[in-house]
């Protein structure tokens, strides 16, 4: 898979910059959804980036590093769980995106996007698997990844229970246990099952 192929395209047509867009945490019964916007330089070659879920913890972390360094621009968007559960994950994750894209203080010119689809007035392509099939969606991706794990760490030390730092709070069973036992906290998704069951008595 050449990772460059949609942003040479984009060159080629005389686009200079160029956008990629990517969240991380619309699975997770607790926290925010966190979406990265990454522009790079035209010429960067970061070798072995994908999908940040394909990578391990530290190879994220290194790239990370590296996109930070290098990007010429990078807009984060965080939209946290009252909103969530306010308009649902999917508006949440597209507004989430365009809070990303407004926070990049550079003129983007395209934006590629991982599968979502957004009004904007910039031009834009959709990709599925975006992340898998574009570079600077890859680097969004490990942007983003990272953010909200942070974000998750800092949760855990506070909350200890729920083991955060290993399940980043999505419905693994000591996550589901700890609700159980110990009950929902602030942070957590009401209108996600089974945050809902707990709340209604099932659980």
């Amino acid at each position: 898979m050449d990772l460059y192929k949609y942003e040479k395209q984009l060159y080629k047509d005389g686009i200079e910059y160029i956008g990629g867009v990517d969240e991380v945490g619309r699975g997770p019964l607790i926290g925010p959804v966190v979406s990265a916007c990454v522009v790079l330089p035209k010429k960067i070659k970061i070798k072995g980036l994908t999908d940040s879920k394909k990578l391990s913890e530290k190879k994220r972390n290194e790239y990370y590093k590296i996109i930070i360094d290098k990007a010429l621009s990078i807009g984060i968007g965080i939209v946290d769980n009252k909103r969530i559960d306010e308009i649902n994950i999917y508006e949440a994750t597209k507004e989430s995106m365009m809070l990303a894209i407004d926070n990049c203080n550079i003129n983007i010119q395209h934006i590629l996007i991982d599968a979502m689809k957004l009004n904007l007035i910039i031009n834009s392509t959709s990709i599925i698997k975006g992340d898998q099939k574009s570079i600077s969606i890859a680097a969004a991706s490990v942007i983003a990844k990272v953010t909200r794990d942070e974000i998750m760490y800092k949760m855990d030390n506070k909350y200890p229970q729920y083991d955060f730092k290993n399940n980043k709070g999505y419905p693994t069973k000591k996550h589901i246990d700890a609700i159980k036992k110990y009950g929902i906290l602030e942070e957590h998704r009401r209108s996600y099952k089974p945050v809902i069951d707990y709340l209604n008595n099932i659980i």
